[in-house]
Order: structure tokens, then C-alpha cells, then sequence
């Protein structure tokens, strides 16, 4: 099933690190750009990535974003973004909650 969706970010703090990424350091402009490939890609199919079981999802995520689904998009160098589905009426918004390297990721989901 395809579902086109709007990209928004879970909250300012994780807007503003986005927003960071253009003006840093080389690497950091390389993840930028994967991360603008990959909103790209979740604008066009809210499920595109590979959605975590529930029982999976951090007690973090849970309580600080009050959310009930959970997935992961896989970018280039083994880095993960995760976000969040949410249907608002008859709009569906892809919410971005944050990205990491794989090493963070195994640490997050206790791998």
C-alpha cells in the first residue's frame, strides 16, 4: 500500500539539528542530504520503511512523543531515521523523531 504523507518533525530541538546539518562539517552535509532523500521518499510512501514492532519501541519514544507506531528508514553507512505515522483528518503526517548511527541504534533498541 502506498500512502503519500507530509514530513514534520517531532519538535523544534530536532527541527533546529536539521537545520544545523547544512552549514557543518562535510560529513554532516553528506547525512543532510540523505536525510532530505529520505523525507523525499516518506512524503511519497509514509510506509517505506520498515516499521519496528511495538513491543520494540523504546519506553523513551513512547513517553516523550506519545506515540503508537514506530519505523525505521535505513540510510546510507548503516545511519537509521525514525519516525512516526499519524493520520490527522484526511491528512497523514510523517513525524521525524531522530537519527542515528547503527552503533546508537543497537544501544536505543538494547541489541
Amino acid at each position: 500500500m502506498k500512502l503519500p504523507s507530509k514530513v514534520r518533525f517531532a519538535d523544534k530541538k530536532i527541527q533546529k539539528a536539521f537545520e544545523e546539518l547544512i552549514n557543518s562539517h562535510k560529513n554532516q552535509k553528506k547525512i543532510h542530504d540523505w536525510l532530505i532523500r529520505a523525507f523525499q521518499d516518506i512524503e511519497e510512501n509514509a510506509f517505506c520503511g520498515i516499521q519496528i514492532p511495538k513491543r520494540l519501541i523504546p519506553k523513551s519514544y513512547l513517553h516523550k512523543y506519545q506515540i503508537n507506531n514506530l519505523w525505521k528508514y535505513n540510510l546510507p553507512n548503516a545511519w537509521r531515521l525514525l519516525y512516526s505515522i499519524e493520520n490527522q483528518e484526511i491528512l497523514v503526517v510523517s513525524i521525524i523523531l531522530d537519527w542515528m548511527d547503527h552503533k546508537a541504534y543497537e544501544r536505543t533498541f538494547k541489541y
